[in-house]
This record gives C-alpha cells, structure tokens and sequence, in this order.
C-alpha cells in the first residue's frame, strides 16, 4: 500500500535551532560525571570511616575489659 508524500517544510516553518543546546548537553553530561565521581568518593570514605570507628570502638572495649579485669584482681586478690 502507497504511504503519503512526505511534505517539505521550508526554512520558514522549522522549528528554530537552539544555540546553547549543545553547550548545556556537555554541561549536564559534565555535571552527570563530577556527581559519580563525588559518590564513588564519599562511598570510599564512608568504608573508611566505618573501618576506623570499628576498630576505636574494639579499642575502647579491649581496653575497658582490661580495666575491669584488673579491679577485680585488684579487689578479690586474685
């Protein structure tokens, strides 16, 4: 089956070109970069952060269970 001509707009009835629509592509796409760059970064140091305050917090419990153990030797005369 025949399709219908196509029709040829002239250059009056073309949807007018943005200037900076290329401009603003790359800054998006550059924008869309720097915030995966940041979020692989701040994943990075939420892992470090973690990893640190784990082992202050075995630090802490090692050294209080060392305290504790010595008052009651201290106290029972073990």
């Amino acid at each position: 089956m025949a399709e219908p001509a196509r029709q040829v707009l002239s250059s009056d009835e073309l949807e007018p070109v943005d200037p900076f629509a290329v401009e603003r592509a790359y800054r998006l796409e550059r924008a869309k970069r720097r915030a995966r760059v940041e979020r692989r970064r701040a994943s990075r140091l939420a892992g470090l952060r973690f990893f640190v305050a784990l082992l202050v917090l075995l630090a802490l419990s090692v050294f209080l269970s060392v305290t504790v153990w010595h008052q009651v030797q201290r106290l029972f005369g073990l």
